[in-house]
């Protein structure tokens, strides 16, 4: 049978993603992998959620087992709406609150709120690849602006925005990563913030903010989201997910922002997939109310921010001149950009052989258009393997040069 015949558009739009079928290629123990985004699972609290299951099985059997409410667990958005108010400073309502499978499927359901085919949407330059997969499925046309080592500029966003407007077009939304992105590792300082908030307000667009990694922070003070210098005003959805800062497989994620919206998303996901699992909304509120979460991320910061430091010191000891990176103020990931001559794609097959990998920048770029950069990961791997992996790309980089 000829499937292309059945196939729906969606699926003619939809590309693998080039992290995950990098990760595939990984299997030779030998390697050593910058790609993944991955926690480190040693810092995995196991005992903590092995006891909270126990408990939640013991004494909360009947909702944990059933169906749940599609907008979330009362109990574990309850401890959500504590959570903002004491992290963030945000006084918000269950009401602004949708639970959802972590932050892909919010970035799925924005898109199915949000996206007909062909309607524009800004990003920065680079940004997410998850967040390009998910818009890319809903044919939006996904324009990049510009970015510097403080995240995107908010005089290009403008200019994108001037252009739609003199050919009588609009921006549905601008997705952004704040607080050290994915994949640079910059954050936008919030005097930027809150011009980028004011541009967006002038031209009736709203302001998606993609929240991952904002509470691993490794120094400096945190700018505020971009939901918090709104006050409440409507022009913000953020996108939240305990992926790093708690466990990755628990799959918990919540969508903030005004009830209208919530309303819409609710609807959506009643058709994706009913509910969010019951037994972990509730196992995650136990790790709330119980204080572990404020003590876990303590101990990934210092973890992380050791291994961010040790990367950035091999990188100065042993790239070759012509080669630069980020300094990232925390998260997850830092940016390596070579001399322009470079491709990181053409590269990472002899990269491979030397036994190290990185996920090529390319991919996260709206236009697939420029080609010297490169994402690391310096969460996962051990120190020794920070070590040996950045000797061996660096390795690399000169035999390319």
């Amino acid at each position: 049978m000829d499937y292309n015949k059945l196939f729906s558009a969606v699926v003619t739009r939809s590309k693998a993603s080039a992290i995950r079928e990098l990760l595939k290629l990984l299997s030779k123990p030998e390697i050593i992998s910058f790609a993944g985004g991955l926690p480190d699972p040693d810092m995995f609290p196991t005992q903590d959620v092995a006891n909270i299951m126990q408990d939640v099985l013991k004494n909360s059997s009947k909702e944990a087992l059933q169906y749940g409410t599609t907008e979330g667990q009362d109990s574990f958005k309850n401890e959500l709406v504590s959570l903002l108010k004491e992290s963030e400073g945000i006084d918000c309502q269950r009401g602004n609150l949708l639970v959802v499978s972590a932050a892909q499927q919010a970035l799925d359901m924005v898109a199915r709120l949000f996206l007909n085919p062909g309607d524009h949407i800004i990003t920065a330059a680079p940004t997410y690849l998850g967040a390009l997969q998910a818009f890319h499925v809903a044919g939006a046309d996904i324009i990049g602006a510009k970015s510097d080592n403080q995240g995107v500029l908010a005089e290009d966003i403008e200019a994108i925005l001037a252009r739609l407007q003199q050919k009588g077009e609009i921006c549905k939304f601008i997705y952004l990563v704040p607080d050290f992105q994915n994949p640079t590792g910059t954050t936008i300082p919030e005097e930027r913030r809150l011009k980028i908030l004011e541009i967006a307000k002038k031209y009736g667009t709203l302001i998606v903010e993609d929240s991952p990694y904002r509470q691993v922070r490794f120094e400096g003070e945190a700018p505020k989201t971009f939901y918090k210098l709104d006050n409440g005003q409507g022009n913000v959805l953020t996108l939240f997910t305990f992926s790093k800062v708690f466990v990755p497989g628990f799959r918990l994620g919540y969508i903030l922002g005004p009830e209208e919206i919530i309303k819409k998303l609710v609807i959506l996901k009643q058709a994706m997939d009913l509910c969010t699992s019951p037994i972990l909304q509730l196992a995650a509120k136990e790790y709330l109310k119980r204080g572990l979460l404020r003590a876990h991320i303590k101990q990934i910061v210092a973890a992380y921010k050791e291994k961010r430091d040790l990367m950035l010191q091999m990188l100065k000891e042993n790239m070759p001149a012509g080669v630069s990176w980020t300094h990232p103020e925390g998260g997850l990931f830092l940016w390596l950009t070579l001399p322009a001559k470079l491709n990181a794609a053409t590269m990472l097959p002899r990269a491979l052989e030397n036994n190290v990998a990185y996920v090529s920048g390319v991919d996260f770029y709206p236009q697939a258009d420029v080609h010297n950069d490169m994402r690391l990961n310096f969460s996962y791997s051990s120190r020794e393997q920070i070590i040996q992996g950045v000797k061996r790309l660096a390795q690399t980089i000169k035999e390319n040069l």
